[in-house]
């Protein structure tokens, strides 16, 4: 066979061509010689083409080239391929390196598929010691990252996957482990072990080489909010400010839901306004909760800005559940008139279609408003808006019934409720069955109608009906006994009911201690408020409520006290209660003593408590730490209503701090949550009880000019 070998150089007068004669075999898989021709490089011009070498030059260059080849021993390249390789390339050579790593990555790779992993993660699995860990890698190591990965991902116990990790971390370069601390991290989470999840993951900030990225921290926030652990996910949200790990939607959404939630809106609302400020726009998920923040923390101008306003301006259609809390809120706050209005723009403006918390809270509103019938219209044609009433639908139809007086037609629905749950095929067609809330509502109908012997009597049925009844329901009945001057049947109830070891609500304890002050049994009014001061059957924090709403300070402060020492109040509605108890009794010291209990079990304050809190400082005439709480919960992301920052305004001006009051006042003045004619309107009174008429006068006519929709820096 004959074939020819060209060296190509760089430099065309060093191009040399060998001819190369042999004996011709049989080709084989094994001598089988694939060369292809190295492309012809152009000589320059004016050069002479080489002569080719005579036959003796041509073996003893081919001696020499074979002479110069390193043995197969120290070089592992097939014979087929051994052409290829420059004589003259040292082992030290880069493009030595370059072609030995490629070869054992694909070494490596093919070794990675041959091994079985399944038996590899049993003998891990079945190890006991950290050498019998290391005795099943032992064939395998070094362990690539693959191999690493593929054990992490199957080994069900993450403390086990913490063990090969440490083990075979020497392994790798530093920046390969993020993908095996990722997989180990996700383990944890899913195993339920938070607080290792937490721990791999400080570890990973404190290892050198790599840090968590955007997967960590997503991973192990996203399994603190799943499992309530709100206080520990947002101490990581600094961590990843640090790390330069920018939060996405999905988990400002899951911490605003899980804040809400939990009771916290004040907190959901911060990070609400955390997520704004990042750049990151808010979705339907997001905007939602925040309305309902917003709602619950009594900032209902706000919520019906972002609902009307803010929602359309970002290209996010309002749903069902955006308009519901808006409609509850303005509900409780009494504005019926507005609900309904509210409802009707949802209906024909917005084109949104309601959903059963709606349907349910417009019935109330329509109740309230005593407009019976067009609830009753309402509440018979939701079936054809595709929506199926449930029992809270029903109940409160009772309830709009009872107070309108239509004592006939809440009997006609209580019966079919009853006689649905018998033959399973209601009035409205579907089977709805009483609950206890149904029972409390005509136990109050009955009452009204002054049928205390039939109310009596339901309570029996509601129980031959499998349903219990509650502190409510004895409440009720309490009460429609006192009234029809059945006073020491009520108490003999009440007596029972202690000594059965009944759960006794606040709202059980007040009417008996009302209704033995109206009856004139002072003593035993005392004597009940005296049990509360060592409860029993009844947790010192419901004990504090009941004092606090029946205001009785000196009971309440030495209960609260001794409970706060003993660590046993944990709601801070228990603070707020005695925040509003000592306000109402001026007792200013102790306000500030009971907020700072509060902040020191974590909590985070809303909107009136903070008013309470600043007002307090005020009469204590302590304004520069009035100021400092509200530049620290300004800091916090506390979003606060009107009142609060007219509070600091007012005392800014009671303090004579008027340059400071100017920079406050022009600052809120970019607020589009503010009501910009009320700012100025409390600037203007606080000119004028400063006798500074000529500000006041100019502020006064700068809104009359303006109309009230603006009012230039009058600074």
């Amino acid at each position: 066979m004959q074939a020819q070998w060209t060296q190509c150089g760089s430099d065309a007068s060093a191009l040399l061509s060998y001819s190369l004669t042999a004996d011709a075999s049989p080709p084989t898989d094994k001598n089988l010689l694939s060369v292809s021709p190295c492309p012809a490089t152009p000589l320059p011009r004016g050069r002479p083409r080489p002569r080719p070498m005579p036959p003796a030059a041509v073996s003893a260059a081919t001696a020499a080239a074979a002479a110069a080849l390193p043995s197969p021993s120290h070089r592992r390249v097939p014979a087929a391929k051994s052409v290829w390789i420059n004589p003259n390339l040292s082992a030290s050579h880069p493009l030595h390196h370059r072609h030995k790593s490629a070869a054992e990555l694909q070494q490596r790779q093919h070794e990675d598929r041959t091994i079985d992993v399944a038996a590899l993660v049993a003998a891990i699995s079945a190890a006991r010691t950290a050498a019998d860990v290391a005795s099943a890698l032992a064939p395998h190591r070094p362990v690539s990252g693959r191999l690493l990965g593929a054990l992490l991902s199957r080994i069900p116990d993450p403390r086990r996957g913490v063990a090969l990790l440490d083990l075979v971390a020497p392994d790798l370069p530093p920046p390969a482990l993020l993908i095996p601390y990722n997989l180990l991290l996700r383990s944890a989470c899913r195993a339920g072990d938070l607080r290792l999840a937490s721990g791999i993951l400080l570890e990973m900030r404190d290892r050198g080489g790599v840090s968590p990225d955007a997967f960590s921290y997503s991973t192990l926030l996203a399994a603190l909010t799943r499992a309530g652990h709100l206080d520990h996910a947002l101490t990581f949200l600094p961590l990843m400010e640090d790390d330069a790990v920018a939060p996405d939607l999905i988990l400002f959404s899951n911490l605003i839901h899980l804040a809400l939630r939990g009771g916290d809106a004040p907190k959901a609302l911060a990070l609400f306004s955390r997520l704004r400020a990042a750049g990151i726009k808010p979705d339907l998920k997001a905007y939602n909760a925040a309305v309902a923040a917003y709602c619950k923390s009594g900032l209902l101008r706000d919520a019906k800005r972002l609902l009307l306003h803010d929602m359309p301006a970002d290209g996010v259609a309002p749903d069902a559940e955006s308009y519901s809390p808006v409609l509850a809120a303005l509900a409780r706050r009494g504005r019926h008139l507005a609900a309904v209005s509210l409802f009707t723009h949802m209906r024909a403006v917005a084109r949104v279609r309601p959903d059963l918390s709606v349907f349910n809270i417009v019935l109330s509103a329509y109740g309230q408003l005593d407009l019976a019938r067009e609830a009753d219209r309402l509440f018979w044609n939701m079936r054809r808006a595709g929506v199926t009433p449930s029992v809270v639908t029903y109940n409160t139809m009772l309830r709009v019934y009872g107070d309108a007086g239509l004592f006939g037609e809440a009997v006609h629905l209580f019966d079919l409720m009853r006689n649905s749950a018998s033959d399973g095929n209601g009035g409205a067609g579907s089977s709805v069955k009483p609950n206890v809330v149904t029972y409390n509502t005509m136990i109050a109908i009955y009452g009204k109608s002054l049928e205390d012997e039939k109310a009596g009597s339901l309570v029996q049925d509601m129980q031959a009906n499998g349903v219990q009844p509650n502190a409510i329901t004895y409440s009720t009945i309490l009460s429609i006994w006192m009234k029809a001057g059945k006073l020491d049947r009520a108490a003999k109830l009440f007596e029972k009911l202690r000594e059965a070891g009944t759960e006794i609500d606040p709202v059980l304890y007040q009417t008996m201690v009302v209704a033995y002050e109206r009856a004139g049994l002072v003593s035993q009014a005392k004597r009940l408020l005296r049990d509360l001061k060592d409860p029993e059957g009844v947790t010192k924090e419901m004990a504090i409520t009941i004092l606090a709403s029946a205001g009785r300070v000196e009971e309440a402060a030495f209960l609260f006290r001794r409970a706060a020492n003993t660590g046993e109040i944990k709601d801070s509605s228990v603070h707020r209660a005695m925040m509003d108890l000592f306000a109402k009794n001026r007792r200013h010291r102790n306000v500030i003593e009971v907020f700072d209990e509060m902040r020191k079990l974590g909590h985070l304050p809303d909107s009136e408590t903070i008013a309470t809190a600043m007002n307090a400082y005020g009469k204590l005439k302590e304004f520069d730490k009035a100021a400092a709480l509200y530049q620290a919960m300004r800091e916090e992301g506390c979003v606060f209503s009107d009142r609060v920052h007219f509070q600091m305004i007012s005392l800014l001006g009671a303090q004579e701090d008027f340059e400071a009051l100017e920079t406050l006042v022009s600052e809120l003045s970019h607020d589009p949550s503010i009501d910009k004619r009320e700012l100025y309107l409390v600037a203007a009174g606080i000119y004028e009880r400063a006798y500074k008429f000529d500000k006041a006068s100019h502020i006064i006519s700068q809104i009359r000019s303006s109309n009230g929709l603006d009012v230039q820096k009058f600074r």
